[in-house]
């Protein structure tokens, strides 16, 4: 069975989205080409920040829906992209 992936992107105006694929290259640049979700159309160019793999899409699902419902705030995501080991200052991305 073909991965499945959870991902966060910077967008260009500093916000993070979620989203879950199954071809996460080609999802990043159909987000990047404004054929990707509504939101990253107006919020170009986007950069991927963060992804976990998954076996199956229920759980890649799952898994966006907890960073979006669960943590809701920007400082929670923050926080836990710091427990991942990214780091987001001034829309610039460190990967410790």
């Amino acid at each position: 069975m073909a991965n499945q992936y959870f991902y966060v992107l910077l967008c260009a105006d500093q916000s993070l989205y979620a989203g879950y694929t199954n071809d996460l290259d080609k999802r990043i640049k159909a987000h990047n080409a404004g054929q990707g979700a509504k939101y990253t159309k107006a919020r170009r160019p986007v950069e991927l920040v963060y992804s976990e793999t998954f076996s199956d899409k229920s759980e890649a699902m799952k898994r966006e829906y907890w960073f979006k419902k669960t943590l809701r705030t920007r400082p929670k995501k923050e926080s836990f992209l710091r427990e991942k080991g990214i780091i987001i200052v001034e829309g610039q991305v460190t990967h410790l």
